[in-house]
């Protein structure tokens, strides 16, 4: 009986059901996170995220163009590093320590999203909204 319990997990774990539950990882909504991007990082980092929102010039340091994260990464988009940056596990000091500035907006509904290297990494809804985003302007 044991064996056949653990043939069940096997089969259920190894069937294309399971498989494209774990394809759905990162499934954020692109034009919400567009939306929220427009609302929160805009006026830092332009409309269409170069870098040249109209408070860019009074920053002390200037805004990333987030147009080329993927360039920057050998072609693949720093998930993980995108996501620490916002959420605040990994701080820029040019957004005044932790990310975003808009208190707590951004947490909440928690949900995997697939990092870079397949794994997956727990963010809010927001924030994989957002990437999936973000993800559309790569040049």
């Amino acid at each position: 009986m044991r064996h056949a319990s653990l043939l069940a997990i096997a089969l259920a774990v190894g069937s294309p059901a399971f498989a494209q539950e774990g394809d759905n990882l990162k499934a954020g909504d692109v034009a919400f996170g567009g939306d929220l991007y427009a609302s929160y990082c805009a006026a830092c980092h332009g409309a269409e995220g170069r870098g040249d929102g109209p408070m860019a010039p009074v920053l002390m340091v200037a805004p990333a163009d987030l147009t080329q994260l993927s360039a920057s990464n050998g072609g693949v988009f720093p998930v993980v590093r995108v996501v620490q940056q916002i959420d605040g596990r990994d701080p820029m000091l040019a957004h005044g320590g932790e990310m975003p500035l808009f208190g707590d907006f951004f947490a909440g509904d928690d949900t995997a999203i697939r990092s870079e290297a397949g794994q997956p990494i727990m963010t809010s809804r927001p924030i994989a909204d957002v990437m999936a985003w973000l993800e559309t302007i790569q040049e």
